[in-house]
């Protein structure tokens, strides 16, 4: 079976959110898409990441873009705070350049930065008292 593809506006409002939350302003929101997916053989992958690479930006006359993919039958079934978590994961995937490229997990991505953003999108809210919009 084919993995089908559709777009995720629930994904797409909390990505805009933890962007601006957690002030990313190097991240370009109206160039954040976010698809819900259904059909994956992956076991392991919750969510991931695509970028428009360089080659394809010039080719097509496009600019940067970043498509965050969220795996509906194990992002789906996660509590609120897991996905919130995910999205901060995959949102960090993407460099300050934000010129279609990846961050490596090494050095930049793991469990404690993921935590420790996660602290603050809750600080950020309790402060604004309401969600970051």
């Amino acid at each position: 079976m084919p993995i089908e593809y559709s777009e995720a506006p629930d994904v797409k409002k909390l990505a805009e959110e933890v962007i601006d939350c957690l002030d990313l302003f190097h991240v370009v929101p109206q160039f954040v898409f976010c698809f819900r997916s259904k059909g994956s053989t992956s076991t392991r992958i919750i969510a991931r990441i695509h970028g428009l690479s360089k080659i394809w930006q010039d080719a097509l006359n496009l600019p940067s873009s970043y498509v965050i993919e969220v795996i509906s039958e194990r992002y789906d079934h996660l509590t609120e705070e897991d996905k919130e978590k995910t999205i901060i994961h995959e949102l960090l995937h993407i460099p300050h350049g934000f010129a279609g490229g990846f961050r490596p997990h090494k050095g930049y991505i793991d469990r404690k930065t993921v935590e420790q953003l996660y602290t603050t999108l809750q600080k950020q809210r309790t402060t604004r008292k309401t969600r970051c919009e």
